[in-house]
This record gives structure tokens, sequence and C-alpha cells, in this order.
């Protein structure tokens, strides 16, 4: 990707860490963002990605050339503030055109500070990503097509990346609260949980909104907690399961606070279930490792092989670290793997009631292929309790 200089019509341009540059227009709001940028291949679903808590510290490059042509609504997102710093796109956003639309894209990303650019040759962006790993960088908009580039060439290269960041205390929530709403439903939105059955703890390191309208639709009365929340703390809830949220950065880092936790609600025998960064979490305080991936996965139809049934998902995931199969103990079980590239993506615990998975089960944005995942976990405690 050789650099060209600056068109004429160009108000936005992306600067990787190497020096690079890629002319685009800009959209959403004026200003500069620096982040890992990776790309993501779902074609549906932009709202849910770019307000998922997981990405944080990236910028989003869409591999669907079409983005933004639903517009944006209040309900699919699963976060309030967008944690990811900024998205690239191939076409320019046109207007709206969706029943469920209250907002043009273009409008959303403004309301939400968020910087864009568009018009930039994605295919070959992301063949870059593939073929050398995620880099990082910078995308700037200025509508008047002003750049210092010597200046945002230094800050790219500067910037440390996500390995040893611990992004997860940046997007977890700073205080408990309950959760009731469950999963929406056409002509009728989001419901309410009126009657749990079972008391989750589900320990926030970036939880996605759709993962607790999973649980709370699967019978549960779900307490969210900050990230850092000792076991004893958690555990005087008295909950019948604790549920390891996804979330953003290297889980080494995080993994600080967080690995003492699990270990101790693990000698106490709480039933477990952790889904991506959650996942990378327990099998770090199970004794295993973790390793920063070239490229991640992400995307809404990545295929993951259970090996215990031999099924094939088709499956949502957003992660930039894995669990490496080897370092885990005996007593871990492997259970599901990626068919891309034969990466750990689940596992079981032999002699605990623990359990974990590397994609997002919570479809949000789809597939439902794992959402039977949720009452696995409710089996698990309700088995529990029927032994107490």
């Amino acid at each position: 990707m050789p650099e060209i200089a600056q068109p004429k019509s160009a108000t936005a341009v992306i600067v990787l860490a190497d020096g690079t540059l890629l002319w685009g227009k800009g959209i959403g709001a004026e200003g500069k963002a620096v982040g890992e940028i990776c790309f993501n291949t779902a074609m549906t679903g932009y709202q849910e990605i770019l307000t998922d808590p997981s990405y944080a510290g990236e910028i989003i490059t869409f591999t669907f050339p079409h983005i933004g042509n639903v517009g944006a609504n209040a309900e699919d997102i699963e976060s309030l503030t967008p944690a990811c710093r900024g998205l690239i796109v191939r076409e320019d956003v046109t207007e709206d055109s969706s029943w469920r639309a209250n907002s043009s894209f273009a409008r959303w990303l403004i309301a939400h500070n968020m910087v864009g650019v568009c018009g930039v040759d994605t295919r070959a962006l992301t063949q870059r990503i593939r073929d050398n790993g995620a880099p990082n960088g910078i995308v700037c908009y200025n509508a008047k097509g002003e750049f210092d580039i010597e200046a945002l060439k230094k800050e790219a290269a500067a910037w440390p990346g996500l390995e040893g960041m611990d992004l997860a205390k940046v997007v977890s929530c700073t205080q408990s609260y309950s959760w009731d709403e469950t999963l929406w439903e056409m002509g009728r939105g989001y419901g309410r949980q009126t009657q749990p059955q079972y008391h989750v703890v589900a320990m926030d390191f970036g939880a996605k909104r759709n993962i607790l309208r999973s649980l709370a639709s699967a019978g549960c009365k779900v307490t969210v907690v900050p990230a850092n929340t000792p076991a004893a703390n958690i555990l005087a809830l008295n909950p019948d399961g604790v549920f390891l949220s996804n979330g953003p950065g290297d889980p080494a880092a995080t993994g600080v606070y967080a690995v003492p936790t699990i270990q101790s609600l693990l000698d106490n025998n709480v039933p477990i279930f952790g889904i991506c960064l959650g996942h990378q979490l327990l099998g770090l305080a199970l004794g295993g490792k973790t390793a920063k991936m070239p490229l991640g996965h992400r995307g809404a139809n990545h295929p993951v092989q259970d090996l215990q049934t031999g099924i094939v998902e088709i499956t949502s995931q957003n992660h930039g670290f894995c669990v490496l199969p080897e370092t885990l103990p005996a007593n871990v079980e492997v259970t599901h793997v990626s068919l891309f590239d034969k990466s750990n993506e689940g596992l079981r615990v032999k002699d605990k009631p623990a359990f974990s998975v590397q994609y997002h089960p919570e479809s949000s944005p789809g597939p439902h292929d794992s959402h039977y995942l949720f009452g696995r976990f409710v089996e698990m405690m309700q088995s529990r309790r029927k032994a107490a």
C-alpha cells in the first residue's frame, strides 16, 4: 500500500504506525483517535459492534462495504457510551432506510463523538492486517483537510498497543446494580424478569447488555458488580452462580486482580460461566496462559466446533487474545475449537462446576446457534442447588 499525496477532496486520513497514509472522507465527529486497527467481517449489527465494550482501544475496519444504511436506534446498543475509538468503512453513509431507525447513522456517530473515515479501500487494508497483523494507527477527520502528518506519524508510532493494557477497569461499572431486562421480541421490545429462579452475580469486565438480557431471560436475577470486586463480597451476595463477562484489553493485566477472585470462587465450588475475556481469565485462574493473536477474531460468521457433540456453530466473536490449551492442567478439558485456525474456543473444568467459551453466545449481533450455553449454566446451578 504505497503512500500517495493528499487528494484535494480528502477530509480524513489514516496514519499507520509504520508511516503509511490512507486518505478518505471524514464521517462522524471531527477529531482524531489512536488505537489498534482491526477488522470485523459481520454484515449486520454495526450498532451492537460499535457499542461493544470489548472494542475499547480498537479502531474497527468493516469488511462489509455498506455500513449505516439502516440508520440507528435507541435499542440496538450494548453500552450507553461506545468504547471503540473509531471506524473505517468503504462507502459513504447514505440516508437510513429502516422502520426501526430514529436517527441517521452519521448523526449517531456525531452524538457519540466518534471519528470515522469512509472512501477507503477496506479490502486492501484488511488484506494488510491479515498478512501482517493488526497495526496501531490514527484516524483523523478535519473538514478543512488540514493535517499535521508528521505529528500524526509520531503519535501513531508512540502508542504502546493493547498488550499489557488493562482496559476492563476503564469500561467496568463503578458500583453494583441489579439487572432484570430480558431479550427483545418483535412487537414487544424488551421485557422484564419478574419471577427469577436463580441469582447470578456478573463480574463486569465490559459486559454487553444482551449477555445480561440472556441471563435474565434464562430465569436469573442478575447482580452486576465491578471488575475488581473481591471474592468475599461476591460470596456475601449468596449467588447460585457467577458469570465472568466479556471485556477488552490484555487478560494477563486484568488478571492481576481478577484471577485471585476467580480462584477463590472455584475453591468454594460456585458454578462459573465465562465469555470472551471471562473465558481467558478463567483459563488464567486455572493455571493456563494467554497470548496476543496476530489478527484476533471479529465477526458474526466464525465457525466453532463443539468437541463434545461434533456440532459446528456459527458464532459471533470479538477478541484479540486467546487461551493456550497446551498450558492448561489435566483437570481442564478443551470443549470448543475454531475451525478457522484451531485456536481454543472453550473449556470445562472436570472436577469443578465451571466452563467458558471464547465467543459470544448472546448473539448481538447474531447468529443464535450458541444460546444453549445459557441453559447449560442454569442446569449447572440447578444441579448444585439439588445437591446442597
